[in-house]
Parts: structure tokens; sequence; C-alpha cells
């Protein structure tokens, strides 16, 4: 072979000493460009985004009139939800079911505090559809909720068959007479289960049988009054104020003519106060990632816990000028023994499933989650754990069982889930905290906020272990495409994601 034969002409391959030479040969912008090339592999990515953002393209070809029924129905049914107590992650997946089943998969659900629009696309050549309807009303009924969840399970299910799919005209109407029909048991028994759950409070304090009776008086009380201040229009923050006022007026009576532990009266109102708020739904929201309705729950619950602050400390300041002064009670929580402490529980629960009109196998299934909550944070304190922890380690428990029973016996998970922790409601906190706030003193202000602090705790370890049961629940049973479409935004940034 020639010494002047071009080195790419050289057959077989190319050898150490041959490819050195080939770079000494090569360009200086070759060299260049290959260098470029290489980084460019190592360090540009060739796979799609994580998130892909403006490239759906998924659109209905249904008819206007199909559409606009379909419409008309889910902001119907996503109402009756919100209305009656069921979070925003769940009234959107509710309502993206109801559209799967009748055909529309480019549905889209938004939802505020006081709205709920629905928005159908319908394809590049057709007008889209979108509409909104205010949510007016909020109060608990988890009877109609059940019955509204039910209906859609059914709607859905005969979507996933060979039989035919109800008609949406009749499935409107069946939806009417649901919300229309009489609740399950009068209205009386809604003041007989707030006493039930005043009693079921001060029994976890240890009182006696005298102050279950002053405890039953008290709520049965404050619920008429609600309802009469709801009929003539008032304000909910006034009438927080004036059912807050009532619980302490009772309790320094009491304490004026000589009786001991009254403040477990005004305890027991608090903690019927606070659940009758929206704390666990603001909560939920928040961790589903629907910041605007858990903003304006948030706001809501935070103006209501100010209407009881007013009321107790109204009384308290009244009470103050005439020279009597109502110590409050050192009592802890933990004040009954292990056994009447855990009916309390169950009192508790069955007391609220009675005020939120719930179902018969809502309200069992609530009493024995309750009582085993209850057990297993007597457990927890005894072995020294810390009461946020520990509360937070029993609210975890209620979260799966609550999440499992929805699942398997279609129950509302949200009247299981309330209902079995109004019991480790921080309402002694609360109380001691407006009680030193009263004092207006250094010291005095400076343990309200430690009380105040630890309510807060408490209130977040109730959330958290709710949320973090749920979720390994939910791992556990799995979700179906709608609800992983309705809680998507509650996951972390996407950014470190491959």
């Amino acid at each position: 072979m020639s010494e002047h034969t071009p080195l790419t002409d050289m057959p077989g391959e190319v050898t150490g000493p041959q490819r050195i030479a080939r770079r000494q040969l090569m360009p200086a912008s070759r060299l260049g460009r290959h260098l470029r090339d290489a980084a460019v592999h190592v360090v540009r990515s060739t796979s799609p985004p994580t998130i892909p953002l403006g490239q759906r393209s998924a659109f209905d070809d249904i008819s206007q009139r199909h559409a606009r029924a379909v419409i008309d129905l889910a902001l119907r049914v996503g109402e009756a939800l919100l209305s009656t107590g069921a979070s925003a992650a769940d009234t959107v997946a509710t309502v993206l079911r109801l559209g799967h089943a009748y055909g529309i998969v480019a549905m889209h659900v938004d939802i505020t505090y006081t709205s709920i629009s629905v928005s159908i696309h319908r394809g590049e050549t057709e007008d889209p559809l979108t509409v909104m309807r205010v949510i007016t009303d909020r109060s608990p009924d988890y009877t109609r909720l059940e019955a509204v969840q039910k209906h859609i399970d059914d709607i859905v299910a005969s979507a996933g068959t060979a039989g035919p799919l109800a008609d949406v005209d009749v499935a409107r109407e069946r939806l009417s007479d649901l919300l229309a029909s009489p609740h399950p048991y009068r209205r009386w028994l809604v003041t007989v289960g707030a006493a039930v759950m005043s009693v079921g409070v001060v029994m976890l304090f240890g009182a006696g049988p005298f102050m279950w009776l002053v405890a039953a008086f008290s709520a049965a009380l404050v619920d008429r009054v609600q309802r009469w201040l709801y009929i003539w229009g008032v304000a909910a923050f006034f009438s927080q104020i004036l059912s807050a006022a009532i619980p302490a007026a009772i309790a320094l009576g009491m304490y004026a003519l000589g009786r001991e532990a009254p403040s477990v009266v005004v305890i027991s109102g608090i903690v019927v106060l606070l659940a009758g708020l929206g704390v666990l739904g603001a909560a939920q929201d928040a961790l589903d990632g629907y910041y605007v309705t858990a903003g304006a729950r948030g706001l809501e619950v935070l103006m209501l816990t100010l209407g009881i602050a007013v009321g107790v400390s109204l009384v308290l300041g009244i009470a103050g000028w005439f020279g009597v002064s109502m110590q409050a009670s050192p009592i802890i929580v933990l004040g009954g023994t292990p056994l009447i402490s855990t009916i309390g529980a169950m009192l508790i629960a069955l007391g609220f499933c009675l005020t939120t009109y719930a179902g018969r196998r809502a309200t069992v299934l609530s009493i024995l989650i309750s009582a085993l909550a209850w057990l297993v944070l007597e457990v927890l304190l005894l072995v020294g754990i810390a009461s946020p922890v520990a509360v937070a380690i029993a609210a975890s428990v209620v979260g799966a069982l609550a999440y499992a029973a929805f699942r398997r016996l279609r129950v509302p998970e949200a009247a299981i889930a309330t209902a079995s922790i109004v019991s480790l409601l921080p309402g002694l906190s609360v109380y001691r905290g407006l009680y030193l706030i009263m004092q207006n003193t250094p010291v005095t202000v400076a343990n309200a906020i430690i009380h105040f602090v630890a309510a807060l705790s408490t209130g977040l370890g109730l959330a958290a272990g709710l949320a973090i049961g749920g979720f390994f629940a939910r791992r556990k049973f799995g979700l179906d495409r709608a609800a992983i479409r309705a809680r998507r935004r509650s996951r972390g940034t996407a950014g470190a994601i491959d």
C-alpha cells in the first residue's frame, strides 16, 4: 500500500494509530461540530414532556340537544353534591363519571365555593357549551348525598353493560324526585341529635348524669335558636355569637349557684358548634388542590369560629363586670374512664349523624369507627405520644375506613369521616384560650396563645390524618379515570420528574 493512500480508503477495522491520525487530519470545524452534537445528545431529552400543555385535541361529536341535556343534568348533580356536603374533588369526579356514561369525554368542570361550571368541547366547527350554576345553600344532608351518589352509580353501571342506558330526561326527573323526597326522620330528631352529641362530649370529661341533662338542654336550646335565626335571615356570624353565648350563660348561672365544673357545658357547646363548621371540608379541598374553594371555606370557618369566641367572651366579660369570675376547668380530654369515654365518643357520632340526616348504614358504621378511633387515641396517649400526633394517627384510621366503606358499601365518605372524629375536636383548648384572653394580663395572654396553637395543631392533625388514611386507602382500592382527573391538581411539582 502506498504511503499516500487516504486514511478513509483503508479497508477493515480502524486501528488506534489510524484513529489518531484521522482526528489529526479532521478540520477544526468538523471537530467542533462533532463535539457539539455529542454534548447535545447527552443533555437534550428525547422523551415527551411529563405534563403536556395546550395539546388536548379530544372533542365530542354529539348533537347540541344531547350536549345541552347532559350538561344540565351534570350541573344539577354537581349542585346537589356540593350543597349536601361532598368535597370539590368528589363532585368533579362524579360529574365527569356521569359525562363519560353519556358518551361525553371532553367535559371540563370548575368549582368555586359559590358556583360550579361545566363545559363541553364539541370540536373546531361546533360551538362549545359552558354553563354555570350558583350554589345558594349548603347544609350537610347525607341521606340525599347518598341517594344522588347511588343514582349516578346506577347510570354508570348501566353504561358499562349491554342493557339500555337511562335516558337523560328520565335521569333528570329521577334526580328531582330524590332531591324533593322527605327526610328519613322529623326535624325534632335533629334537636335530639344535638342533645345526644352534647351529652357525649360531657361524658368524655367524666361529668355525672346531672351535667348530662344540663348539656342536653343547652344543646337543644341552641339548635332551636339557630333554626329561628335562620328563618329570620340573621347572618351566620351573629347566629354563632348568640349560639355560643347560650351555653356560656348557663354555665355562668351554675357557677354562681355553686355547682362544680360548669365549664364542661361551655366546652360541649363549642364542640357541637365546631362540628357544624366545614373545617374538614376546607382542609380536604386544600389537600386535593382546590385552593379557591378551600380558601373560601377556610375564611367561613374562621369567621364562624370567631363568632363562637365573641359569644363566649361576651358572656365572660359581662360576668366579670358584675364580679363573677368563672374559672376554667382543669380537666383534660380523658376525664372519664376508658369505657365511659368510648361510649361518649359513640354518642357524639350518633348525635352528629342525626343532625345531618345520615342513613342507617352510615350511622352504624360511624358509631363503630368512632369507638375504634377513640380507643386508638387512648392507647397512643397512654404510651406517651403527643396529643396532636395521636390525634393524627387516630384520624388516619378513620380516613382509611371511611373510604373503604364508601367503596364497598357506597355510603358517603364525608358522613363517616366527619362523624367519627367530632369527639377529637379541640373544644377544651379553644375554651381555655378564650378564658385566658379575657383575663387580659401578659401572662394569661401568652398562655392563651399556647392553647390556641394547641387547638390549631389538633385541627391540622385531624385533617392531615384523614387525608393520609384516605390516600393509602385509595392506593389500595384504586381510582377510576374520573377520580384521577379530579385529583390530578393535588400532585406536587413535576419539574424533577423524568
